[in-house]
């Protein structure tokens, strides 16, 4: 492998792939595109910077580039006024679109193409997994986002590209995304169940996250739609004690809905990303011989506890 580009690489998931793919392939060439200054200080990293809109010079790094990793989309972690949905939709599905473009103006594209998508577009269920080939696919605004995405995404006459959409669970990460916040409500003693806590939490820690990707791109049979999940999800009550028990932590104070609630106006985000039932599993991965080193989320936690 020799050259990778990511869009929004100063993001939590971008930083983490940067650096991996950097450790497995010290010789690599790694293009971010961002709408910000490069932060980044890996010297096989370059910085790009593009609007995520329009074509320009940028459009130029996707020559002969082994691999495009789109991951562009404001946050979800912000509370659903108008302005805000219509900025989470314009940014995922606008940058989709103008590297479709820039793709068919390459002489040579990319070979494969990994857009970000969401586990989320799955219904909420508490008793039935979701696979790439038997899921059922939910309602509301968060659902409607990620079909449009990945519409999007599949419109794209890319006949030289592979692509793969990425339905990706709950990243958990040392210095990044949901693990931080899980751990800090943990000390100050709030690491009880959230709701009923018999709502799912489908998972994936960022390493098997970063190998996923990789193993994509290795794979050349893999396309269309996959799930980035560890293969072992399991309900809020019992991810909140192993949360405790990797921290050493005895008690934890349950959280009603009510209060949720209350504290997702003060800190502008949705209740929608803890007590929504995300039940996914990641079929694709586990039949084409993908092999987890953090299957269980207790040693993911345990890994993350002491580093």
């Amino acid at each position: 492998m020799k050259k990778i580009v990511i869009t929004a690489a100063n993001g939590f998931l971008g930083e983490v792939l940067a650096h991996y793919f950097v450790e497995q392939y010290p010789t690599i060439e790694i293009i971010t595109l961002t709408r910000k200054p490069h932060t980044i200080n890996l010297s096989q990293v370059k910085n790009v910077q593009w609007d995520g809109k329009t074509l320009n010079t940028w459009q130029h790094s996707l020559e002969n580039a082994d691999a495009l990793i789109n991951l562009a989309g404001k946050s979800v972690n912000c509370r659903y006024n108008e302005a805000n949905k219509a900025a989470i939709f314009a940014s995922r599905l606008e940058s989709t679109a103008i590297l479709g473009k820039a793709i068919d103006e390459c002489k040579q594209p990319p070979k494969i193409w990994l857009n970000a998508a969401s586990a989320t577009i799955y219904a909420h269920s508490e008793t039935k997994g979701n696979t790439e080939t038997n899921g059922m696919i939910g309602s509301g605004f968060s659902v409607e986002v990620c079909k449009q995405w990945e519409a999007c995404f599949f419109e794209q006459q890319t006949p030289a590209t592979r692509k793969v959409a990425l339905r990706t669970a709950i990243v958990l990460g040392k210095s990044g995304g949901v693990y931080v916040p899980l751990k800090r409500l943990a000390q100050f003693g709030l690491g009880g169940k959230m709701g009923k806590g018999n709502q799912y939490f489908s998972w994936i820690h960022e390493h098997d996250f970063c190998r996923a990707i990789d193993w994509c791109i290795q794979h050349e049979s893999i396309n269309g739609v996959i799930n980035i999940a560890a293969p072992h999800p399991l309900i809020n009550s019992e991810m909140q004690k192993q949360l405790r028990q990797s921290l050493k932590i005895p008690f934890g104070i349950p959280q009603s809905k009510f209060l949720l609630e209350f504290g997702a106006r003060l800190i502008k985000t949705e209740t929608e990303l803890v007590l929504k039932s995300r039940y996914v599993l990641p079929e694709k991965l586990i039949q084409n011989g993908f092999n987890f080193h953090f299957p269980e989320i207790k040693t993911c936690f345990e890994d993350l506890a002491k580093k």
